[in-house]
């Protein structure tokens, strides 16, 4: 490709993230930079803040020796006083975000009469953030001589006409990827079962010697969402998402640079570029679903020869996602074992340890010491009481100790009802997922009137999801849950995010095990297609051994009591009381 540029010919580059192309268009670049020329000789169009400044700064990096050269990054959400004063400079390469570009060159604060060349870096992800448009019109007030080098991981039919269209018998190059992970980092994977992700996440972070944690996931949602139940739980952790302005953006990194933040939770297209030498760990929440996005995530740790850690969440179905990646980088990744209450404890006591040798290695404790002699003498009490005692007041109600863990299985019968003697009030306990499905959170419940019918229409409907996909349905007083496969697009779940049902919007989020024990229960609870007559028409039994049909068929079935009730597809029978129930249901 580096002939291509030399020669000042278009080219076309199919090229992914962390293949070097950013070297291979810029160094030629550089050497047909005139530095007398005090303009604009160069714009580069990228998808994203960060990649931006990640050009931006390879330019200046690959350009120390060259006095007088400037480059400038330009983009959405930074203070346009910042970028008026740097144009004043007269830089003569330009970085920048479609937008913010295009604004620039309408106001007549960025001239491009002198342009030699223009770069579209990423071309794909700018199509998919809906920049094309922008990207045409910056394209039409260039020079018709300039030079276009087109970089794109994949090539959509609408990236193709750009081509046709813009360039002049392109060179076409192809930039592979040498997949290899640093021989620093050390790769594991914990296969998801027993606990819940953040469960697991808290576990490990307890008990792993760490620095600074980037936590990957694969949507803007989860990393608000993840940095919510971290700090619940206690721990510096911060989202990074494209929703935040750049100023904000700006302060979460130089937070995680300066110690201030320990965690950062981000999105592949955030993460990218993002350079900070404190990250001793990456933990990929969600499983990338291409060898390259992975080797890139885990690229952010093991740098300069430092010693690394990642760690990969594989839920049984993404085993084949585990085996393509081990295929890739030609290396096993170790399973790890979920660390057991006795270890969470031995971290916990030993740091607790190491904080009391800390703070007597430091001066100013004779007053306490006073005091603690005063207490003694005055009680009669032995110091190691009283040692223990300001112990559990410094905890402040967080025991130092963790309780056994035991695992929560939940056993049900044919007809989806839960197993247990009935005469005895049995304790709450959720339903089983079904392998190969996730449990989401809705924020519609049976105070807003919602029936399971409701929700399976919305999201059939909006996120074009099959019905035969949609599994267990359970409507609580405030929110409900549903179950869709575990491998839903983050497009899927974007939009579910959004969907209206009963005049508020679903809120799609993870579900909380155990958070429903907390709601009030109803009545009674159905089911979609519960005990009763199935799609095949068979008949099942209910809990008590009564004859139901199915809620399809709005056939009748005998509730605990005795009471007949007829079903519908919300599982609306009659309750103990033969009441008619609703409030909490259950699809299986």
């Amino acid at each position: 490709m580096i002939p291509h540029v030399l020669d000042g010919r278009d080219v076309l580059g199919q090229a992914q993230t962390g293949t070097g192309k950013t070297a291979a268009f810029a160094l030629p670049i550089l050497s047909r930079i005139d530095l007398k020329i005090k303009k604009p000789q160069v714009l580069v169009l990228a998808p994203t803040r960060e990649l931006a400044i990640q050009v931006a700064e390879s330019f200046q990096g690959y350009s120390k020796h060259m006095n007088g050269f400037h480059v400038l990054p330009i983009y959405g959400g930074q203070d346009y006083g910042i970028q008026l004063r740097g144009l004043k400079r007269n830089p003569q390469v330009i970085v920048g975000t479609p937008g913010r570009v295009m604004d620039h060159i309408k106001k007549g604060t960025l001239v491009i009469d002198e342009l030699k060349t223009m770069v579209l870096d990423e071309a794909d992800e700018m199509l998919n953030m809906g920049f094309l448009d922008d990207v045409e019109w910056v394209l039409k007030h260039t020079p018709e001589d300039r030079q276009i080098a087109l970089f794109s991981a994949t090539m959509p039919t609408a990236i193709k006409k750009i081509t046709q269209r813009y360039l002049n018998d392109p060179a076409e190059v192809i930039i592979k990827m040498k997949v290899t992970t640093a021989e620093t980092i050390r790769q594991r994977f914990w296969m998801v079962s027993g606990l819940h992700k953040v469960d697991a996440l808290t576990r490990i972070l307890e008990v792993e010697d760490y620095d600074g944690i980037i936590i990957f996931v694969r949507t803007k949602s989860m990393t608000l969402e993840l940095q919510d139940k971290l700090n619940a739980r206690g721990y510096a952790a911060a989202g990074l998402n494209g929703d935040m302005n750049q100023a904000q953006r700006e302060k979460t990194v130089n937070q995680l640079k300066k110690g201030k933040l320990d965690i950062l939770i981000g999105t592949d297209i955030v993460a990218r570029g993002l350079d900070i030498n404190r990250i001793s760990h990456v933990i990929n929440y969600d499983i990338p679903y291409d060898t390259e996005s992975y080797v890139h995530r885990i690229g952010r740790t093991g740098r300069a020869g430092k010693k690394g850690e990642a760690i990969l969440f594989v839920s049984p179905r993404e085993r084949n996602l585990l085996r393509m990646i081990e295929r890739a980088t030609k290396k096993p990744i170790d399973r790890m074992e979920m660390p057991s209450t006795e270890d969470v404890n031995n971290t916990r006591v030993a740091k607790f340890k190491q904080q009391i040798t800390d703070e007597l290695a430091q001066e100013g404790l004779e007053y306490y010491t006073q005091i603690i002699e005063s207490y003694q003498n005055e009680h009669n009490v032995p110091a190691e009481e009283i040692a223990a005692a300001l112990v559990k007041i410094a905890r402040k109600g967080d025991p130092l100790r963790l309780k056994d863990f035991k695992e929560q299985k939940v056993d049900y019968d044919n007809n989806g009802g839960d197993r247990g003697g009935r005469g005895e009030p049995r304790e709450f306990s959720e339903p089983a997922i079904r392998d190969g499905f996730a449990r989401y959170r809705v924020s519609v419940g049976e105070k807003d009137r919602v029936k399971p019918g409701n929700l399976v229409g919305a999201i059939a409907n909006e996120a074009k999801i099959d019905s035969n996909d949609i599994a267990k349905i359970a409507i609580y007083s405030s929110f409900s849950t549903v179950d869709l496969p575990d491998n839903l697009s983050d497009e899927k779940k974007d939009i579910l995010v959004n969907v209206m049902v009963s005049g508020k919007r679903l809120d799609l989020k993870d579900a909380i095990p155990g958070e429903a024990a907390n709601e009030p229960r109803g009545r009674g609870r159905g089911d979609r297609d519960g005990g009763g007559r199935g799609r095949d028409g068979g008949r099942g039994r209910s809990r008590d051994g009564g004859r139901g049909r199915g809620d399809r068929d709005g056939g009748r079935g005998r509730s605990r009591d005795g009471g007949r009730g007829r079903g519908d597809r919300d599982g609306g029978g009659r309750g103990r009381d033969g009441g008619r129930d609703g409030s909490r249901r259950r699809r299986d």
